[in-house]
């Protein structure tokens, strides 16, 4: 399979401090500032623009329907087809297509979010339009820095601290747009503060510039496009099915198959508890201050240490293994919320000198670490799988197929818990009840990851076996 990072077969392990100094690697810095590029728009065009919109008396339904401009990130594939098969306007002959569409995209964004800032509440369809075009723009640039992503790794440990980079830039982008710009805009209002946050596209851009362009992927798009031109019917049905056959060729029907289930099921159990849990809280007695400070104060420095473990660990252990890993602590972070509610609310549970931590705290710190060294296993054995020429197509397939199937799941949360409730159940026991069974849909995620461990030790010792036999034949 010719996906950027090619495969582990008999490659040797880097030491600890051999980790340490690729982390000082120009491209590793490269790669953190595309990560906050990438996460820079997600909740400007998401929960933070509600909070705008709501303060200034916006209609709820106004708000659902604007938040559909994040449905450009659901149609991923699409924006992955474009940027494989076509050159980046203008920028193309300067920068190369990955970084050509890099630039293009970060202007788009850059703007989408300063005519967001222009339009204001008060001009709702400018607003609108404006906010779907950063939506494009956003979904986009995530499939073509995933893709760069991808094709620059020259091995499978550089794909891990890159990935781990990525996720780092991103998680701060989030931080910075979702609570960060909260304090911006009480100082000097909405409008300056979209405008500002629009303005910090020259991140993305100044690392764009910075970036390296992945010349074999590269070369590889180039002779697709030569063989079979974009604006041709072969190129058309090349753009459309060239990503599947490739896919399916390279790793064969059953084992493909299985790849493709297993990506579905990864993260259903966090999805299908996503909706509940601010209701869940709230049930449990905890008012929004305590549950922000958590966040804030656990969740998101657990989350950047679980970011950093996986990212280690993929490359000590392998993505495999770290996959695995993943998919056993996800549902035990998920079932362990359960306790809650069959204690009847938060307890103390550690009391040592000055620490003093509750079962809540201590629930979201693992909850928060398991979540994210599973998302860094995935986000690299996705990457693992994908073939030169349809990098960002084939990526952004699997993730549209991981995203559809947890929307689609987590829509029946709510009607779980209140059938739960109906059935005599009191509703903090129903909460339990669906907790607990949210993590057992995690059981299938990692019998599937356990069936494709075992195949791919079977291809490495069949590999090496083959070796063995072709260097006594020599």
């Amino acid at each position: 399979m010719a996906g950027a990072a090619g495969t582990a077969t008999g490659r040797k392990k880097r030491g600890f401090m051999e980790v340490l100094r690729a982390l000082g690697q120009p491209r590793v810095g490269v790669m953190l500032a595309l990560g906050f590029s990438s996460g820079l728009p997600f909740m400007l065009i998401g929960n933070t623009l509600g909070f705008w919109l709501s303060e200034n008396d916006i209609k709820l339904k106004a708000i659902g329907y604007l938040s559909w401009a994040g449905l450009a990130y659901l149609w991923k594939f699409i924006w992955g087809a474009i940027v494989d098969h076509l050159p980046a306007p203008f920028m193309a002959a300067i920068l190369g297509r990955r970084r050509g569409w890099m630039i293009v995209t970060q202007v788009g964004i850059g703007v989408g979010l300063v005519g967001m800032a222009v339009a204001g509440p008060h001009n709702l369809p400018l607003l609108g339009g404006f906010a779907v075009l950063t939506g494009i723009m956003a979904a986009m640039q995530d499939t073509v820095i995933d893709a760069w992503r991808i094709e620059i790794a020259e091995d499978p440990d550089e794909l891990g601290l890159l990935t781990a980079a990525y996720s780092l830039g991103f998680r701060i982008a989030m931080f910075a747009t979702e609570a960060l710009i909260l304090l911006v805009a009480t100082a000097i209002g909405w409008a300056l503060s979209y405008g500002i946050f629009g303005a910090l596209v020259v991140v993305g851009i100044g690392a764009s510039i910075l970036a390296k362009e992945p010349t074999r992927a590269d070369k590889a798009m180039e002779a697709l496009t030569k063989d079979k031109p974009p604006i041709s019917l072969a190129g058309a049905w090349d753009a459309v099915a060239g990503p599947f056959v490739a896919f399916f060729r390279a790793h064969g029907v059953s084992t493909a198959l299985l790849m493709l289930l297993m990506i579905t099921t990864y993260h259903l159990c966090d999805y299908m508890r996503g909706p509940m849990s601010n209701p869940y809280y709230l049930a449990l007695g905890l008012d929004k201050p305590t549950i922000a400070v958590v966040r804030g104060a656990i969740g998101v420095p657990v989350t950047i240490a679980g970011i950093a473990v996986g990212g280690l660990l993929s490359v000590r252990l392998g993505v495999i293994r770290t996959l695995l890993l993943g998919a056993i602590l996800q549902p035990i972070g998920v079932g362990a919320f359960a306790l809650l509610g069959m204690h009847g609310g938060d307890y103390p549970l550690v009391s040592l000198a000055g620490l003093h931590l509750t079962a809540f705290e201590t629930i979201m710190a693992f909850d928060a670490f398991a979540i994210a060294i599973s998302g860094i296993a995935l986000i690299g054995y996705m990457s693992s799988l994908t073939n030169l020429g349809y990098t960002a197509t084939q990526y952004a397939l699997m993730t549209s197929a991981m995203a559809w199937s947890g929307k689609i799941l987590k829509g029946f949360s709510g009607d779980i818990v209140e059938r739960l409730q109906a059935g005599g159940r009191t509703l903090l026991q129903a909460y339990s009840t669906f907790y607990l069974g949210s993590a057992a849909i995690g059981i299938p995620a990692v019998l599937l990851c356990l069936i494709l461990a075992q195949r791919q030790a079977r291809a490495i010792a069949a590999a090496k076996a083959e070796g063995v036999a072709q260097t006594a034949e020599a």
